[in-house]
């Protein structure tokens, strides 16, 4: 008989709706670029690296971000391009720390290529900053035990995922995503709790993360 552990908290699932805005900023140079990058609020910054998640969270791998796509795009820059699609998301827990590696990156091609300075995107095709706005809204399923987690994770909607995954971790700066400081603080499984947060989520389709979710959770209940 597998022996059920019940959580000293209720774990409450949220989800999320979000809306996105105009800053009024705008950048015709990877130097412009990068001087926006330094000023815009966090909101941009997870806005413009996480969107093409947001909008299509059906599609793996992740895609680039809006800064590379820009400069590869509009300005011809590819090795910009490269470095800035090379940044790990996933080695930062908070958005100022990946917007200085943003920045960092920037600078460092521009000391190295000072000419890039001098071109210019085509007028219509700048890169124009924006913010998401996010309204986070509890839902109807509160769990106690793993096993009723595993039930809720199945029905749950994606952009419920998407929330206690991606933006609990980095635009919250929770350091780890909900499921992974749930398991740990309240049911005491350190070990899941690592499992689950080691998960790279940027390389998943959000149903396939789902999948490895509840399979990792159901494994730990039956062993």
């Amino acid at each position: 008989m597998v022996k059920t552990i019940k959580a000293s908290e209720s774990f409450r699932f949220h989800t999320r709706l979000h809306l996105t805005e105009m800053i009024g900023l705008k950048a015709a140079n990877a130097a412009q670029l990068c001087e926006g990058i330094r000023e815009v609020p966090g909101s941009s910054i997870y806005h413009h690296t996480h969107r093409f998640l947001q909008i299509h969270q059906y599609l793996s791998p992740e895609p680039p971000n809006d800064f590379s796509y820009w400069v590869a795009e509009a300005l011809g820059e590819d090795e910009l391009a490269e470095r800035l699609a090379s940044i790990d998301t996933m080695q930062y827990s908070t958005l100022r720390d990946l917007r200085e590696k943003i920045v960092s990156s920037i600078d460092r091609y521009l000391e190295d290529n000072p000419l890039s300075k001098k071109r210019f995107a085509r007028a219509g095709e700048e890169f124009h900053f924006m913010k998401s706005v996010s309204f986070i809204i509890p839902t109807d399923y509160t769990v106690d035990t793993l096993n009723d987690f595993a039930k809720v994770l199945e029905k749950i909607t994606i952009d419920s995922i998407y929330f206690h995954i991606f933006e609990a971790r980095l635009r919250l700066e929770k350091k780890t995503n909900d499921f992974s400081y749930w398991i740990e603080t309240a049911i005491g499984d350190k070990k899941l709790a690592d499992e689950i947060s080691r998960l790279d989520p940027y390389t998943r389709t959000m149903e396939d993360l789902r999948s490895v979710l509840i399979k990792k959770i159901k494994h730990k209940i039956e062993a």
